[in-house]
Protein backbone atom coordinates (compact mmCIF):
# COMPACT_ATOMS: atom_id res chain seq x y z
CA UNK A 1 0.00 0.00 0.00
CA UNK A 2 1.29 3.46 -0.96
CA UNK A 3 1.53 6.23 1.64
CA UNK A 4 -0.40 9.40 0.87
CA UNK A 5 1.71 12.29 -0.38
CA UNK A 6 1.49 15.76 1.09
CA UNK A 7 2.86 17.37 -2.05
CA UNK A 8 -0.56 18.54 -3.21
CA UNK A 9 -1.39 20.08 0.16
CA UNK A 10 1.97 21.86 0.28
CA UNK A 11 1.48 23.25 -3.23
CA UNK A 12 -1.99 24.57 -2.34
CA UNK A 13 -0.68 26.21 0.85
CA UNK A 14 2.23 27.83 -1.00
CA UNK A 15 -0.05 29.14 -3.79
CA UNK A 16 -2.53 30.55 -1.25
CA UNK A 17 0.28 32.22 0.72
CA UNK A 18 1.74 33.75 -2.45
CA UNK A 19 -1.67 35.02 -3.59
CA UNK A 20 -2.34 36.52 -0.17
CA UNK A 21 1.04 38.25 -0.11
CA UNK A 22 0.51 39.64 -3.61
CA UNK A 23 -2.98 40.88 -2.71
CA UNK A 24 -1.69 42.60 0.42
CA UNK A 25 1.19 44.22 -1.52
CA UNK A 26 -1.13 45.43 -4.27
CA UNK A 27 -3.63 46.85 -1.79
CA UNK A 28 -0.84 48.80 -0.06
CA UNK A 29 0.29 50.37 -3.35
CA UNK A 30 -3.07 50.91 -5.02
CA UNK A 31 -3.94 54.59 -5.27
CA UNK A 32 -0.83 55.79 -3.42
CA UNK A 33 1.07 58.70 -4.85
CA UNK A 34 4.69 57.84 -5.51
CA UNK A 35 7.44 60.30 -6.37
CA UNK A 36 8.91 59.84 -9.82
CA UNK A 37 12.50 58.64 -9.42
CA UNK A 38 14.08 61.31 -11.58
CA UNK A 39 11.73 63.92 -12.98
CA UNK A 40 14.49 65.15 -15.26
CA UNK A 41 14.59 68.38 -17.17
CA UNK A 42 11.42 70.07 -18.28
CA UNK A 43 10.29 69.19 -21.80
CA UNK A 44 11.46 71.86 -24.20
CA UNK A 45 9.52 70.99 -27.31
CA UNK A 46 5.91 70.84 -28.35
CA UNK A 47 6.55 67.25 -29.44
CA UNK A 48 6.83 65.93 -25.87
CA UNK A 49 4.15 63.41 -24.83
CA UNK A 50 2.74 65.78 -22.21
CA UNK A 51 2.47 68.65 -24.68
CA UNK A 52 0.68 66.31 -27.09
CA UNK A 53 -1.86 65.61 -24.33
CA UNK A 54 -2.56 69.30 -23.81
CA UNK A 55 -0.45 69.96 -20.72
CA UNK A 56 0.42 73.66 -20.77
CA UNK A 57 3.62 75.12 -19.36
CA UNK A 58 3.19 77.25 -16.26
CA UNK A 59 0.19 75.28 -15.00
CA UNK A 60 0.17 72.48 -12.42
CA UNK A 61 -1.76 69.67 -14.12
CA UNK A 62 -3.36 66.39 -13.08
CA UNK A 63 -3.33 63.91 -15.96
CA UNK A 64 -5.63 60.89 -15.68
CA UNK A 65 -5.27 57.91 -17.98
CA UNK A 66 -8.52 55.97 -18.14
CA UNK A 67 -10.56 53.59 -20.24
CA UNK A 68 -14.31 53.60 -21.00
CA UNK A 69 -14.88 50.22 -19.31
CA UNK A 70 -12.87 51.05 -16.17
CA UNK A 71 -15.07 51.47 -13.06
CA UNK A 72 -12.24 52.81 -10.82
CA UNK A 73 -11.60 55.43 -13.53
CA UNK A 74 -15.01 56.99 -12.84
CA UNK A 75 -14.21 57.17 -9.12
CA UNK A 76 -10.82 58.73 -9.91
CA UNK A 77 -12.47 61.30 -12.18
CA UNK A 78 -14.79 62.33 -9.31
CA UNK A 79 -11.85 62.66 -6.89
CA UNK A 80 -9.83 64.77 -9.35
CA UNK A 81 -12.81 67.01 -10.13
CA UNK A 82 -13.31 67.55 -6.38
CA UNK A 83 -9.64 68.51 -6.07
CA UNK A 84 -9.96 70.93 -9.00
CA UNK A 85 -13.02 72.45 -7.35
CA UNK A 86 -11.22 72.78 -4.02
CA UNK A 87 -7.75 73.90 -5.12
CA UNK A 88 -7.51 76.92 -7.36
CA UNK A 89 -5.04 77.03 -10.22
CA UNK A 90 -4.76 73.42 -11.35
CA UNK A 91 -5.71 71.93 -14.68
CA UNK A 92 -7.19 68.49 -15.30
CA UNK A 93 -6.53 66.43 -18.43
CA UNK A 94 -8.21 63.06 -18.99
CA UNK A 95 -6.72 60.71 -21.56
CA UNK A 96 -8.45 57.69 -23.06
CA UNK A 97 -5.69 55.07 -23.31
CA UNK A 98 -7.44 53.36 -26.20
CA UNK A 99 -7.12 56.54 -28.25
CA UNK A 100 -3.62 57.52 -27.07
CA UNK A 101 -1.92 54.18 -26.44
CA UNK A 102 1.32 55.46 -27.97
CA UNK A 103 1.59 58.29 -25.44
CA UNK A 104 0.54 56.04 -22.56
CA UNK A 105 3.42 53.73 -23.41
CA UNK A 106 5.87 56.63 -23.68
CA UNK A 107 4.80 57.79 -20.21
CA UNK A 108 5.07 54.26 -18.76
CA UNK A 109 1.35 53.86 -18.06
CA UNK A 110 0.46 50.17 -17.77
CA UNK A 111 -2.93 50.19 -16.02
CA UNK A 112 -5.95 52.37 -15.57
CA UNK A 113 -6.56 54.57 -13.78
CA UNK A 114 -3.15 56.16 -13.60
CA UNK A 115 -2.78 59.75 -12.41
CA UNK A 116 0.29 61.88 -13.16
CA UNK A 117 0.98 65.10 -11.27
CA UNK A 118 2.83 67.52 -13.54
CA UNK A 119 4.47 70.62 -12.07
CA UNK A 120 4.40 74.07 -13.67
CA UNK A 121 7.73 73.37 -15.39
CA UNK A 122 6.17 70.41 -17.22
CA UNK A 123 7.85 67.62 -15.23
CA UNK A 124 6.02 64.59 -13.89
CA UNK A 125 6.73 64.71 -10.16
CA UNK A 126 4.34 62.08 -8.77
CA UNK A 127 2.13 59.28 -10.05
CA UNK A 128 -0.50 56.88 -8.74
CA UNK A 129 -2.05 53.74 -10.14
CA UNK A 130 -5.55 53.17 -8.81
CA UNK A 131 -7.91 55.61 -7.12
CA UNK A 132 -5.86 58.18 -5.17
CA UNK A 133 -7.09 59.88 -2.00
CA UNK A 134 -8.28 63.47 -2.36
CA UNK A 135 -6.27 64.66 0.66
CA UNK A 136 -3.10 63.08 -0.69
CA UNK A 137 -3.47 64.86 -4.03
CA UNK A 138 -4.18 68.21 -2.37
CA UNK A 139 -1.09 67.77 -0.18
CA UNK A 140 0.99 66.98 -3.29
CA UNK A 141 -0.18 69.90 -5.47
CA UNK A 142 -0.21 72.64 -2.83
CA UNK A 143 3.60 73.12 -2.70
CA UNK A 144 3.72 72.94 -6.50
CA UNK A 145 1.20 75.77 -6.76
CA UNK A 146 3.21 77.88 -4.35
CA UNK A 147 6.25 77.41 -6.60
CA UNK A 148 4.23 78.17 -9.74
CA UNK A 149 2.99 81.52 -8.41
CA UNK A 150 6.47 82.98 -7.83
Amino acid sequence: MREPSLTGVVVVVVVLAAATAFGWWRRQRDGRLRPVDAPGPAPTSDSSPLAALGVRPGVVTLVQFSAPVCAPCRATRRVLEEVRGTVEGIALVEVDVEERLDLARQLDVWRTPTVLIVDAAGRIVQRASGVPAKDEIIAAVTPLLAGARR
